[in-house]
């Protein structure tokens, strides 16, 4: 588990730009300033192409800020990462290929230079769906599957932050259904706070506490929505809430 003294630190993002190198140069996202609540999952919607994910990159320290700064608290993200305080799943599952399903979920817990921990290990392949294959190569599963394989990994460490992109688009409806259901409470649980990136609006209303919606490229701010109740009636007036400023936006 991680340690007390690092729960509760709210994400800033003060002045983030970035723009790609290039023949023209691409403008991805426009000065941004946005305050990542500490213990809320946040959904970041937009059109195709906007810049979500490259906000999201950011936020994890793979990509280097044009302009701005990101921390979390008064660490960097590569801080953070640095001791496995950061979870990722994006939409390449990247799993070694030569190891195990559990061999690569442990990993995770190896970068960040944890314990090991089996029973950890174990419970949360079997949460993703995954009972009977821990001993499976990437290999001979399918590509939802190494998804799946791939969101253990992310949780594994306990991070105090989980950054997810697109994390149910490979796996089949049933399947997105119950990990959408089921995984969102393991993260609340332990307080962390989660960043998700989402082209379904129905996904985004029932995963999160909050839904930033992003303009076209370069990326800024539209609208800020707080998911304010879980009743069907709810669901459905905040989906229509983000559906209506994403179609003003188009």
């Amino acid at each position: 588990m991680r340690n007390s003294a690092m729960a509760g630190r709210d994400i800033t993002c003060r002045g983030l730009s970035k723009t790609f190198s290039g023949s023209p140069p691409v403008d991805a996202l426009a000065p941004v300033d946005i305050t990542f609540r500490a213990g809320q999952t946040t959904a970041l919607v937009g059109p195709s192409g906007c810049g979500k994910s490259t906000l999201l990159r950011l936020v994890a320290g793979l990509e280097t800020p044009t302009k701005g700064t990101v921390m979390i608290g008064e660490e960097t993200p590569k801080d953070l990462a640095h001791r496995g305080g950061i979870g990722m799943a994006f939409q390449d599952a990247s799993l070694l290929p030569w190891r195990s399903v559990h061999s690569n979920v442990a990993l995770a817990l190896q970068l960040a230079k944890q314990a090991d921990n089996n029973k950890a290990v174990d419970r949360l392949i079997g949460l993703v769906g995954l009972d009977g294959f821990a001993d499976a190569r990437p290999a001979a599963l399918s590509g939802g599957m190494r998804q799946r394989v791939a969101i253990a990994r992310c949780l594994v460490t306990s991070p105090e932050l989980i950054l997810l992109d697109e994390p149910f688009g490979a796996v089949d409806e049933l399947t997105r259904a119950r990990l959408g259901s089921e995984l969102p409470p393991l993260w609340r649980e332990r307080g962390t706070t989660a960043i998700l990136v989402t082209h379904s609006i129905s996904e985004a209303v029932t995963l999160s506490d909050r839904v930033i919606v992003l303009s076209p490229r370069p990326a800024h701010v539209i609208a800020d929505i707080a998911i304010t109740g879980r009743t069907p009636a709810d669901i459905e007036s905040s989906k229509d809430a983000v559906t209506r400023v994403l179609t003003a936006a188009a």
